[in-house]
């Protein structure tokens, strides 16, 4: 299968052998002048005092050097670059392929019993959403097909076609995540109000962490916002924790005699996995083994004959009669207020909401676009006081939106901006110090924070859209003629908005279009562990 055109993980390697040539060589662009006399010495490059100086020979020159520019580098080279994963990294995650997965099961299943592996798969809901959207968009019946559905037609087909051992979906794991995300923040906040900010992670506004593409591009661009960022692991992480530890628990079995895949709606989740926060050196094993996207998924089943369209018995009445005891006990498919990409700033204003002692009203405001928009909570006073602000958070996905947030919690936390792409832009670099704010200027508690436009179900690792489909308003489409070339494309890419639209509807099938307002409902009891 072709992987995306913009970025294959599997591609990158920071090995460059002499053959071939630096992605980003530094160019620097001399005054023409004669060329030197066969014979003449090779100018020189010294460094003094951290800058670089050409030695220049030449008795034009009063001081007998230049200094030399820094080069720049743009976001998009800092995105196409392979220095940010090493050698060992980049075969990590050449083997997590589909490939992979069917030459681990083909070998598993003639193990000899003592070294045979309990193979577990999990799935996003996101994954869910984009094989029901495209299902749904190809076939003749008026019913949409839903998340439940795919979810069991995919159990049906991991058990008997594949030979997984359980399959679960991932939404137990991101509630799990959630209610640590709660927590987390409620501490950082207790802090910042007592001014007890250090070196500690207690730093506001806080920023979502389970984005691996904004987790990269923060470590690598702009190390400042690292302190900012949280430390709860994401729900695939948990997921990895709950497979090997809780429920290796329960089956007798260690974390290395557990074979864990996990089926996401992003390339970058096959870094994350391979993250050594994530590495148990006890037994030498990840929390995830292997990490495929949805397209990967559907590849899998069509390369073992398995038609996802077609229905299997018990799909639409909770968990199937074959279903395991870990899989019926595990709720299937939690649904949630708030966003299709996790609902982190959701679930931190239901918290707010219903432990408040005084009414609070949210209002929410689009700031650019759809993927930038803010959310303050007001505590209501009385019929002559002005409602206090108490919370003020924000919903950011995609990269363009991202720097513009990196600038704003520089410049609102009083934090250089690094020399990223966000701090680069004109004038808006250095420290700046914070002044008198009212409350309508109040700065960020909280940013959810995602690298893809319009969120988790936009990833790259997508279903593309079919051939031809309706759009929102029923006509039909021929994405073609539109100048979309879908062999080149084999994921939903970003400036799809109408098969964006399709995926996000599929995602919220059981629940109102627009999601409710949060409430006390969403609430879970049980706490998950935290990355490093």
């Amino acid at each position: 299968m072709a992987f995306s055109g913009a970025l294959t993980l599997t591609d990158l390697n920071d090995f460059i052998t002499p053959s071939q040539a630096c992605i980003k060589p530094v160019e620097q662009v001399l005054p023409k002048k004669e060329e030197n006399q066969s014979g003449a010495a090779s100018n020189e490059i010294k460094i003094d005092n951290g800058s670089y100086y050409e030695i220049v020979d030449d008795s034009a020159s009063i001081t007998g050097r230049r200094k030399l520019e820094q080069a720049q580098i743009s976001l998009n080279d800092c995105l196409a670059c392979s220095g940010c994963i090493t050698s060992a990294e980049s075969v990590l995650i050449t083997l997590q392929s589909h490939v992979e997965v069917l030459d681990f099961l083909s070998s598993n299943a003639v193990a000899s019993p003592e070294s045979r592996k309990v193979a577990v798969i999990s799935i996003a809901p996101q994954s869910l959403a984009s094989l029901a959207a495209s299902i749904s968009s190809s076939s003749s019946s008026s019913t949409p097909v839903t998340t439940l559905q795919i979810l069991h037609r995919l159990r049906a087909c991991c058990k008997e076609a594949l030979g997984f051992a359980h399959v679960f979906d991932t939404t137990f794991a991101r509630h799990v995540a959630l209610r640590e995300h709660v927590k987390e923040f409620v501490e950082r906040q207790e802090k910042h109000c007592m001014k007890n900010q250090g070196e500690d992670g207690t730093a506001l506004p806080m920023l979502a962490s389970a984005c691996p593409g904004w987790i990269c591009y923060a470590e690598k661009a702009h190390p400042e916002m690292i302190p900012f960022i949280a430390t709860t692991k994401s729900p695939q992480q948990v997921m990895g924790t709950l497979v090997k530890d809780w429920m290796g628990q329960k089956w007798g079995k260690s974390p290395n005699e557990i074979y864990h895949v996990s089926v996401m709606p992003c390339y970058d989740k096959k870094l994350e996995a391979s993250r050594t926060d994530f590495y148990n050196e006890m037994y030498s094993t990840r929390d995830l083994d292997c990490v495929i996207t949805t397209a990967e998924m559907q590849l899998l089943a069509q390369e073992k004959g398995w038609d996802l369209s077609l229905p299997v018995p018990g799909e639409v009445i909770g968990p199937p009669l074959d279903a395991t005891l870990e899989e019926a006990l595990l709720p299937e498919l939690i649904q949630h207020p708030g966003s299709s990409s996790g609902s982190y700033l959701h679930s931190i204003i239901d918290y707010l909401k219903v432990n408040s002692p005084l009414p609070l009203s949210l209002s929410v405001k689009q700031v650019r676009n759809a993927d930038y928009e803010e959310y303050v909570l007001r505590e209501e006073g009385g019929p002559n006081e002005e409602p206090r602000v108490v919370f003020k958070g924000a919903k950011c996905y995609g990269f363009r939106n991202l720097q513009n947030v990196v600038r704003k919690v520089g410049k609102d936390s009083g934090v250089r901006v690094g020399i990223g792409a966000a701090g680069r832009l004109k004038g808006k670099a250095g420290v700046v110090k914070r002044g008198k704010r009212g409350t309508e200027d109040k700065s960020y508690d909280y940013i959810e924070v995602m690298a893809c436009p319009s969120g988790c179900v936009n990833g790259g690792g997508q279903l593309k859209p079919p051939a031809n489909f309706e759009d929102s308003e029923g006509f039909s489409r021929d994405w073609e003629e539109s100048g979309v070339s879908m062999d080149s494309i084999p994921a939903a890419k970003w400036g799809n908005k109408e098969w964006t639209k399709r995926v996000e509807n599929a995602y919220w099938h059981s629940l109102p279009t627009p999601p409710p307002s949060p409430g006390r409902e969403n609430h879970m009891t049980h706490s998950g562990k935290r990355r490093r």
